[in-house]
């Protein structure tokens, strides 16, 4: 399969890296402080979504703030933990690519993103936080947002993403989906195609853009 695009816009967590481990870790140790019951937090989906989304479906909304601060704090403070590794194929694919042809639109805060990316040498010149947005995935706000700071059409962009709510956003936002299974099932995730991880394409950068075409 070759999908022809003028950029290329990359989840972070799940997508580009892993840190499922670090994640579990700090919002078990957050959800612990603040009092919240195992039933109540089983029931809030996780990941994919902004911390300030998640947050105020457990707690009530004065202690939010606070409580956003805390899980911000936590984590950051777990990157050095082995909190966060390289997928497979991430630093070669986007190696192949442009710097200006890419961005990373992550739900993440800006300073958890760039502590992340920094900690595996990943530095996009494009970065869409939750900071830089009103509404997170499922709404295609972030993914429009990063469209727009690269100057390229959605309908020419194609998102890469391993979660439903992501997927979501992409497909709202008129954009070409590729769905990787780090984190979620196939048959959970609807995509124009879904892959194993980043090492299962190849890029060639044109004068026309850039084709993607799947590995033999």
């Amino acid at each position: 399969m070759k999908i022809r695009a003028q950029a290329m816009l990359f989840d972070n967590d799940g997508t580009l890296v892993s840190s499922l481990a670090s994640v579990d870790r700090c919002w078990a140790q957050w959800a612990e402080e603040y009092g919240i019951t195992a039933e109540d937090f089983a029931r809030v989906e996780l990941h994919g979504r902004p911390a300030v989304e998640i947050a105020a479906d457990l707690l009530p909304a004065e202690i939010v703030p606070e409580a956003l601060a805390r899980i911000e704090q936590l984590e950051v403070e777990d990157v050095p933990n082995d909190g966060v590794q390289l997928l497979p194929g991430t630093r070669d694919f986007l190696a192949a690519l442009p710097a200006d042809r890419w961005a990373v639109v992550t739900s993440a805060t800006r300073r958890l993103a760039e502590a992340r990316l920094d900690a595996v040498g990943i530095l996009p010149k494009t970065l869409v936080s939750a900071d830089d947005i009103t509404r997170g995935k499922p709404d295609p706000e972030p993914y429009l947002l990063a469209a727009r700071e690269l100057g390229v059409d959605p309908a020419d962009c194609v998102v890469f993403e391993d979660a439903p709510a992501g997927l979501a956003a992409g497909r709202a936002a008129g954009m070409i989906t590729v769905a990787l299974t780090t984190t979620h099932q196939a048959h959970e995730l609807a995509a124009d195609l879904v892959i194993e991880n980043l090492s299962a394409l190849s890029a060639l950068v044109t004068e026309a853009g850039v084709e993607i075409s799947t590995r033999p």
